[in-house]
């Protein structure tokens, strides 16, 4: 059998646990890697790329360590790479250098041939608008909770009014500091007396309140499903890690032909599924993230996450 030296493209941030138990596992194998933070560029990340007279992008990527050509990646494990910056650009001169390095780099990455995404970064983009994901969970057949999405004060107080015990959390939340450190914006209740004018300033998310005595996280890797629950009794299990304690269960046939669909409605091969169980058995939809986090369960229940991901990866598109 010739071996195959394509190697498996990973991008991300260099503070990654979860793309390092990943790179390990494919370096045990023999599977070449080359990691690169797409924040790099320029400074340590070059690239140059033609196409015209070839059906396809040529050229090459270029760090430090690593030279890779751009027709020979067998896939890409795109996680959670920093945004481009020019700090020594103007604000106006860097806007224009980051337009460029996004459309230029970032077109020519999510356009390689014969290139497996581990998710494609469009589709990524696609999926971490909260109000689609929503709406494809519906049509997958999913049971979501009351949700409404505003940014006028009577319409909430209206829905709180309406549903009772009411939650509020960000659609999306994006680098939030405080003293320096990454912070969790984590889900609260919200009472229809705390709603005020600052509610008009921009858009919220306001939820009925499931009743649950669990969550479950459930990571779909390529034909893979490994469900896990959660007992943490908070209303938010991601604000104290410490009080988790993690159950593998089996997922409901109706419910894996859900994700199923909803993943094919975003054209993804990964997802983080996130449900609230009730004592009625029935699973909630909460959300669905392109590029959420598993390894911190793997130790804790023993299932094979990283293998499966190494496997999707190491396969590429041949292994579909």
């Amino acid at each position: 059998m010739t071996k195959d030296d394509r190697p498996v493209l990973v991008v991300t941030n260099l503070d990654d646990p979860t793309a390092d138990f990943v790179i390990a596992e494919l370096h045990d194998r023999g599977v070449p890697v080359v990691r690169f933070d797409s924040g790099d560029f320029p400074a340590t990340l070059s690239c140059s790329a033609t196409i015209g007279g070839t059906d396809s992008w040529r050229g090459s990527l270029r760090t430090p360590s690593r030279h890779a050509a751009l027709g020979t990646m067998r896939s890409m494990y795109y996680r959670r790479p920093s945004g481009f910056a020019f700090p020594h650009f103007d604000r106006q001169d860097e806007r224009f250098a980051v337009a460029q390095a996004r459309y230029g780099l970032g077109g020519v990455l999510t356009s390689l041939p014969d290139c497996l995404y581990v998710n494609h970064p469009n589709r990524i983009g696609d999926a971490e608008y909260k109000p689609a994901g929503l709406a494809a969970a519906t049509a997958a057949g999913f049971t979501v909770p009351p949700t409404l999405i505003t940014n006028v004060p009577d319409d909430a107080r209206a829905f709180i009014k309406e549903h009772g015990t009411v939650i509020f959390k960000p659609i999306s939340v994006p680098l939030y500091l405080v003293d320096g450190k990454a912070q969790t914006v984590p889900v609260t209740e919200v009472t229809a007396d705390e709603i005020d004018g600052s509610v008009t300033g921009t858009m919220h998310l306001f939820q009925k309140r499931v009743d649950k005595v669990a969550d479950i996280r459930v990571t779909v890797i390529g034909a893979h499903v490994f469900a896990v629950r959660i007992d943490s009794g908070l209303l938010d299990w991601r604000t104290d890690y410490s009080t988790h304690a993690y159950t593998p269960l089996a997922v409901p046939p109706a419910v894996e032909r859900s994700m199923r669909a909803y993943l094919e409605h975003f054209r993804l091969v990964f997802g983080a599924f996130d449900f609230a169980l009730t004592d009625s058995g029935e699973w909630i939809f909460i959300e669905c993230n392109p590029s959420g986090q598993w390894a911190w369960m793997e130790p804790a229940t023993g299932l094979p996450m990283t293998a499966a991901l190494a496997d999707l990866l190491q396969g590429g598109l041949h292994g579909q």
